[in-house]
């Protein structure tokens, strides 16, 4: 009976210890178009598809819905110094960066691989290089 017991013990036991161990394969780095079911080619096409469908004075959350979530985001403040009309000084400027292209094999999403997406308080107002440029 004391056999019985001790095996029933270290079996419960060893069941606890072992369902804490996880097994992680990968090298740590995470790109979400590799993650997508149907490969990076078909994510690239789906945003292309996507970006056809945007249209200016859209919101954030709207194009967020639409797009889903972008490879890259980046954030800043008119500075007044920079800025030729002073309304503009102290909004806000978002762009989400959306691969829709492929320059290089590295398995790295990167800027020139995207169209970027350029929001002014809030707002959609220009998407692609020229938008880029006109707020950086």
């Amino acid at each position: 009976m004391k056999k019985n017991l001790a095996a029933i013990m270290a079996l419960g036991i060893s069941s606890l210890v072992l369902s804490g161990c996880v097994i992680n394969v990968g090298d740590g780095e995470h790109d979400k178009n590799n993650m997508h079911p149907q490969g990076w080619e078909h994510a690239q096409a789906e945003n292309r598809k996507h970006i056809e469908e945007l249209r200016l004075g859209m919101n954030k959350h709207q194009v967020l819905d639409l797009m889903g979530r972008p490879d890259i985001n980046e954030a800043f403040l008119i500075q007044k110094s920079t800025s030729e009309n002073e309304d503009e000084a102290g909004q806000e400027v978002q762009v989400l960066f959306y691969r829709t292209q492929h320059n290089s094999g590295d398995g790295k999403t990167t800027k020139d691989e995207c169209t970027p997406l350029v929001f002014k308080a809030g707002k959609l107002i220009g998407w692609g290089d020229k938008a880029y440029r006109y707020v950086h």
